[in-house]
């Protein structure tokens, strides 16, 4: 392995394990209140949608064009419609089960949270999942730019470093609210930062002779496709339930704010010939 790979690769770990940074926010903070995991839900639904519409599938678009790009897009949201058919969902206790429990106050209040755990694991696995897929294009991204010096590629890596920290906390929230286990969700939110290495092995020895670039941003399109079905099947209802529809709605807000905030600090730090 020659020492441009071995110095992209220390610099993507810097700026992919800053996901770790986001994960000890939250194991060393008291479990939320559903009210609060809501409305964090709720913002990690902004930040996917965010990555979603106005980084993958807009890249897509901009590269291979509108007809193309948007095939790709919606080729990933009915492939993954499909594909959730075959997965089988959490099954709770009924609604109306649900509603008399809240009734009898605190003790109802923590059987709801028992039964919605393994929802909200499955919520935190998605994130974590498109996280690490968003992650990926981050990791050739560094390692271009360690090409070019080694200025451009530290300076590439703390940009996203900072990017990635909310990125940890909205995977380890709802991990550590579903299992209690700071360690599992520090270990999951750690996971997810580790794409970005991968990225750069990618990027080094598999892009140039297997991957044409049209392919490339068609099949990111597709991850976009991907990531916005999951945000609006599985996690913005999440965050409706838990937080109410109207302080849900708000936290996407914030979310996407945030992240598009973020993508953009993260582009002008690239040089003018490069770009995520």
């Amino acid at each position: 392995m020659d020492s441009q790979v071995m110095v992209a690769l220390a610099l993507s770990l810097l700026g992919g394990l800053s996901t770790s940074i986001g994960a000890l926010f939250v194991i060393i903070s008291r479990a939320p209140n559903l009210k609060m995991l809501g409305l964090l839900q709720g913002f990690a639904a902004g930040l996917m949608l965010s990555i979603s519409f106005l980084d993958l599938a807009h890249n897509a678009i901009n590269s291979i064009g509108f007809l193309k790009g948007n095939l790709w897009f919606f080729g990933g949201v009915l492939f993954f419609a499909i594909v959730a058919k075959f997965i089988p969902e959490p099954a709770f206790t009924p609604e109306s089960d649900a509603k008399s429990k809240k009734k009898n106050g605190d003790v109802g209040g923590k059987d709801i949270m028992k039964k919605h755990r393994r929802q909200v694991l499955f919520s935190g696995i998605i994130t974590a999942i498109g996280i690490s897929l968003h992650n990926f294009p981050e990791g050739m991204a560094v390692f271009l730019g360690s090409i070019k010096g080694l200025r451009v590629g530290l300076n590439l890596a703390l940009a996203i470093a900072l990017h990635n920290i909310p990125e940890g906390v909205a995977v380890a929230l709802p991990v550590y609210f579903a299992t209690q286990n700071k360690w599992q969700a520090f270990k999951l939110a750690t996971l997810s930062g580790f794409a970005e290495p991968l990225g750069v092995v990618l990027v080094a020895y598999l892009f140039p002779s297997s991957l044409s670039p049209e392919i490339l941003e068609g099949l990111l399109g597709s991850v976009g496709g991907v990531m916005a079905f999951l945000t609006l099947h599985e996690m913005l209802p999440l965050a409706f339930d838990y937080a109410g529809q109207k302080q849900a709605v708000k936290a996407v807000f914030v979310g996407m704010a945030f992240m598009s905030a973020s993508l953009y600090f993260l582009e002008i730090s690239l040089p003018e010939e490069m770009s995520l």
